[in-house]
Formats: structure tokens, C-alpha cells, sequence
């Protein structure tokens, strides 16, 4: 008899459930899947983030003025420089050494009178040389001379023929050349060695001097420094460039202002003696010359001067820092920044040029928001934006 099969106990627990099983797989892929949308959520802000930055940081900053009104009265003020009336750099024209030197810088000279004095023994040598070779041509010249009148006589006599005669003739000639050019030579010398004593070629101030004691000249040598300058300071020249847009308003007999940061609230006057009546195409100005009296010395040769023509609505227009002036072919112009931070470049007509500062009479008007030292690589439509504005700078103007 076959033995009952034992029969399980449905109460016992064998193990995990399917269902529970598929529930744990479940959550951790939701798990998984919420991690890595976490992940991915991220690197999208971060890479925004990034993104952010970055063009922030390609907008480049700037730093912007606004023009100012010109102030001041009428007239035209241009920078101008000073010259002495007469200006003579001395050089050697003959090779020696530097015996003695008899002026120094600031020292009043007269016309002709002698600044320094050097040796030249090998003028010495060969003008000693020369006038030997003169007096023996002199002596040949002069029996020459001899020979040829008693030839001449003896052909009145018929004692001699007319070939013989022409002979001692052209004898004397060739004599009397070579005696010339002997004496041409001594002279020649003479002048060379008068050149060893250096003197004023007229009345001034001597404003530089490098001669020194025992030093070699050497003539002709046209890179070599001046052993002394001399200038006639009693009267001065100043050139000034005008602007084409004033050239039709300066003219000879004008009288102008001059000032000196030397001599600050003192005025000189000038008047104006001539004008190129060319404008330089590189500058795009007119040179032009004045004179002053300096009988007080108090101008001086190479100096720097302001120049104030008297010239109406000189002052009229707006006053930009030179910086913010584009250069070009076409000519100058400005970067302006609109409301929306976009470049617009406007060109500009300069009326004056002042040096830090510009006059523009065309172009700007009052409150335009102007990039001082734009780059040359700007464009109309880029986008900047404004720095924040110094607390410790001044107002532009």
C-alpha cells in the first residue's frame, strides 16, 4: 500500500513573493531615474550658468565721457614754438686739435670775435711747403721773363729766327701759369689755417658748446656735434600751425598773445610776418611764422608757447578728451553707447586740436555718452556695457 505524499503547509512562507519582487525592481529604477534627472538637471544649470558668465564676460566694459561747452573768450589758442631770429651751428673746417675754447654757453658774443682756437701742424707743414714751391716758380717765372726779352731783342737784330722767340715766349707763359697756381695753393692754405681760429658768425648768445681741450676735430664729418651754437636772441621767431578751417582768417600784420608756462598771467606780443599758404597734407594745418621783440632775453630759443590769435568764433563748439577721437582714413570720429548698450560711430568735424583736449564743432551735442579710448576694433551695433563711474574722478572738462 503506497504511503500518503505529505502534504505542504499553506501557511508556510517559502520565500519572496513575485509581486513584492517587482515592487523593490520598481522604486530602485525610480530611484535610478530620479538620480539621474537630477544629474542631468544639474549640468543644464550649470552649463547655463556657464553660459551666463561667459557672455557677460564678453561684453566688454567701457568708460564713457560726455562733451563739455568750450569755455574761455574769443580767439584761436594753438601751441607754438620758439626760435632764436638767427641760429649758426660753428664747425671746424679744417682737421687739428682743440687748443683753446674762450666762450661757454650764456655768453654774449660779438660778431667776429674768436670762441676757439686749434692746432694744426699739418696745415703749418704744407702751407710752409707751398710758399717754398712759390718762391720757386716766382724765380723761374722771372728768368723766363729774363730769356724772353733778350730774345726779342736779338730777333730786332735778325739774330735769332721768330721760332726761337715764340719758344722762349711760351716758356715764360707756362712759367708765369705754374707760379699762378703755386700761389693759388699758398692762399688755398693760408684760408685753411685762418679756419683753426673759430669766431661768431654775428652778435648773440652762445647756446651750446662741446669743444674740449686736446680733443680731435675732424672736418667734414656731418654726423659730428657742432663745437658751438650761436643765436641771435634780440628779436624771435615763433611758428605756429593754424588749422585749414582758420587759414582764411589769419593774415600778415596780425597781432597775437603769447604765454609761457614760465611766466604765468604775463603776456608777450607777437606779430605775424608771414604764412606758408599751404596746408600740410599730413597735419592738415598752415605754418605759420610771428615775431617778438626779446630785449629782455626772457624768450628762449626751443621753448614751448601758447599763442592766442585774435580770431572771432574760435570758441564755439564741444570739448572732448582727445582719447576718445577715432583716427581714419575718412576722418576722425567718435563711439557713442545708446540706451539699449550698442556702439554707434558718428564721424566728428575737429575744430581745434588743444592737445589732452579737442574742440568738435560738428558731430556730439550735450549729454551723448561718448567711450573714451575705444578700441580700434570697434564696431557700430556692438554691445558694451558702462563701467561704474569713479567717485574720486573729476567731471570731464
Amino acid at each position: 500500500m503506497l504511503e500518503p505524499e505529505t502534504s505542504q503547509n499553506p501557511g508556510e512562507n517559502t520565500g519572496p513573493d513575485s509581486r513584492t519582487l517587482k515592487r523593490v525592481g520598481i522604486g530602485a529604477a525610480v530611484v535610478a531615474v530620479a538620480l539621474v534627472g537630477f544629474g542631468i538637471a544639474t549640468r543644464i544649470n550649470a552649463t547655463s550658468d556657464l553660459e551666463q558668465v561667459a557672455a557677460g564676460a564678453a561684453v566688454p566694459t567701457v568708460t564713457v565721457v560726455s562733451p563739455t561747452t568750450a569755455e574761455g573768450g574769443e580767439g584761436l589758442v594753438l601751441p607754438g614754438t620758439i626760435q632764436a631770429y638767427n641760429s649758426a651751428a660753428i664747425n671746424a673746417r679744417t682737421n687739428g686739435y682743440v687748443r683753446r675754447w674762450l666762450a661757454d654757453i650764456g655768453d654774449h658774443v660779438q660778431a667776429g670775435e674768436t670762441l676757439a682756437i686749434l692746432d694744426a701742424p699739418e696745415i703749418d707743414q704744407r702751407l710752409a711747403q707751398a710758399k717754398a714751391d712759390y718762391q720757386t716758380t716766382v724765380a723761374n717765372q722771372k728768368l723766363a721773363a729774363s730769356t724772353a726779352r733778350r730774345w726779342q731783342a736779338m730777333l730786332a737784330q735778325d739774330a735769332v729766327s721768330q721760332q726761337e722767340v715764340d719758344e722762349k715766349v711760351g716758356d715764360l707763359a707756362a712759367k708765369t701759369a705754374v707760379a699762378n697756381a703755386s700761389l693759388a695753393s699758398v692762399r688755398e692754405l693760408n684760408a685753411l689755417r685762418g679756419f683753426t681760429r673759430l669766431s661768431a658768425p654775428f652778435s648773440g648768445v652762445v647756446t651750446s658748446r662741446s669743444a674740449q681741450i686736446g680733443a680731435l676735430v675732424v672736418a667734414g664729418n656731418a654726423a659730428s656735434q657742432p663745437l658751438f651754437t650761436v643765436s641771435d636772441v634780440h628779436r624771435m621767431r615763433i611758428y605756429v600751425r593754424v588749422p585749414q578751417v582758420y587759414s582764411s582768417q589769419v593774415r600778415a600784420g596780425m597781432q597775437a598773445k603769447l604765454t609761457l608756462p614760465e611766466f604765468p598771467g604775463r603776456k608777450f606780443t607777437a606779430s605775424l610776418t608771414r604764412s606758408a599758404n599751404s596746408v600740410d597734407a599730413q597735419s592738415g594745418a598752415m605754418l605759420v611764422e610771428l615775431q617778438a621783440d626779446n630785449g629782455e632775453g626772457a624768450l628762449k630759443p626751443g621753448a614751448y608757447a601758447h599763442v592766442k590769435f585774435p580770431i572771432d568764433g574760435a570758441g564755439a563748439g564741444l570739448r572732448l578728451p582727445g582719447s576718445a577721437v577715432l583716427p581714419a582714413e575718412d576722418g576722425p570720429s567718435v563711439a557713442l553707447v545708446g540706451k539699449d548698450g550698442r556702439v554707434t560711430l558718428r564721424r566728428v568735424t575737429i575744430a581745434r586740436d588743444e592737445g589732452k583736449t579737442v574742440l568738435v564743432s560738428v558731430g556730439v551735442k550735450p549729454g551723448d555718452k561718448i567711450i573714451d579710448s575705444p578700441p580700434d576694433s570697434i564696431q557700430t551695433g556692438d554691445k558694451v556695457q558702462i563701467a561704474a563711474p569713479d567717485k574720486g574722478a573729476k567731471p570731464n572738462g
